[in-house]
C-alpha cells in the first residue's frame, strides 16, 4: 500500500505543478518565450497574497479574487513593454530580460521580507486536514489544487477554441504576421496572453504557499524547475501535456522518495533527462491551441 500511497500523492502533486507550468507553456506556445522569471512570480503573488489577508484579514480564499486581477494586469503590462521590447529585438533578447527580471524580483523580495519562510492559511482546515481510503491518507489541499488545475486548463481550453480573443491567440501563435495582415494587433493579442499566463501564475504561487513555505528564493531553486521539467516532459505548447508532464514528474518523485528520501528530486530529473533524449518534443505535443 505505500508504493499505491506514493503514486497518488506524485499524481496529486503533478496537479500543483501544472499549475505552474501552463502559464509557461502558453508563453512559449504563443510567443516562443521561455520566461525565465515565471518562479520568482509565482513567489511574488503569493507574497502579495500574504500581504492582502494581513492589511484586510479577508479569508484566505477570497484573495485569490484579489491577486490573480492583479497579477493579470501585471502580465499584461510587462508584455507589452519589456517583453515586447524585447521580442522585438530577439527570442534571445527575452532570455536575457526575463533572466534579469528574475534576478530583480529575488533580490527585491530579499531586500523586503528577508530570507524567513513564510506559509498561506496554515491553520485552516483545507491546509491541515484529510481523509482515509482503507489505509491511504490523502489531504484535503492536493486533491483542492490537483481539481483546480484541470478546472483552468479546461477554462484554457474553452478559452482558446471558443472565445473571440482565444481565436486570436491562436491565429497570431500561427502566424503573426498573416493574423496582423487581417487587422489582428498581435502585441495586444500578446499581451493578453501574457495577462493569461500571469493569472494562472498567481494561482500556482498561492497553491504552493499553501501547500508549503514561501521564501524569496522558491521561485528559482524549486518553482521553475518544475514547471519547467513538466512542460517539457508534457510538451512544449500543449496545455494538456502540461498536467501529464506534471503528473509524470510527480510520480517520478513519489516512487524516487518511496526508495529513499534523499532520492526524491534526483527521480524526476531522471525522468526529465530521459524524455529528453527518447522524445525531445514532450509526451504530448499538438501546439498552443491544444
Amino acid at each position: 500500500m505505500s508504493w499505491v500511497n506514493a503514486i497518488i500523492q506524485g499524481v496529486l502533486v503533478g496537479g500543483l505543478y501544472a499549475l505552474f507550468a501552463c502559464g509557461l507553456s502558453l508563453m512559449f506556445g504563443v510567443m516562443k518565450v521561455v520566461n525565465l522569471a515565471h518562479g520568482d512570480l509565482a513567489v511574488v503573488a503569493g507574497y502579495v497574497a500574504i500581504g492582502v489577508i494581513t492589511v484586510t484579514h479577508i479569508p484566505v480564499l477570497w484573495s485569490f479574487l484579489i491577486v490573480v486581477p492583479v497579477m493579470a494586469v501585471l502580465g499584461y503590462v510587462l508584455q507589452r513593454t519589456i517583453l515586447q521590447g524585447a521580442l522585438d529585438r530577439s527570442v534571445l533578447a527575452t532570455l536575457m530580460v526575463t533572466f534579469g527580471l528574475s534576478v530583480v524580483i529575488e533580490n527585491g523580495l530579499l531586500q523586503f521580507f528577508t530570507a524567513n519562510t513564510r506559509g498561506i492559511g496554515t491553520g485552516l482546515a483545507l491546509v491541515t486536514g484529510s481523509f482515509s481510503i482503507g489505509q491511504i491518507q490523502i489531504g484535503y489541499l492536493p486533491v483542492a489544487i490537483f481539481v483546480t488545475a484541470v478546472v483552468v486548463l479546461l477554462g484554457l481550453q474553452y478559452f482558446l477554441s471558443a472565445t473571440r480573443y482565444g481565436r486570436l491567440i491562436r491565429a497570431v501563435a500561427d502566424d503573426k504576421e498573416a493574423a496582423q495582415l487581417a487587422g489582428a494587433d498581435y502585441r495586444h493579442v500578446f499581451g493578453i496572453a501574457a495577462a493569461v499566463a500571469f493569472g494562472t501564475v498567481a494561482l500556482g504561487g498561492i497553491a504552493y504557499g499553501m501547500y508549503a513555505q514561501l521564501a524569496p528564493t522558491t521561485g528559482t531553486d524549486t518553482i521553475l524547475l518544475f514547471a519547467f521539467a513538466a512542460v517539457v516532459i508534457g510538451g512544449l505548447g500543449s496545455l494538456w501535456g502540461t498536467l501529464l508532464g506534471g503528473v509524470v514528474l510527480g510520480v517520478a518523485q513519489g516512487i524516487g522518495a518511496q526508495i529513499s528520501i534523499s532520492d526524491e528530486t534526483l527521480a524526476g530529473f531522471i525522468v526529465f533527462l530521459a524524455v529528453l533524449a527518447l522524445r525531445p518534443q514532450g509526451l504530448i505535443s499538438r501546439g498552443a491551441q491544444s
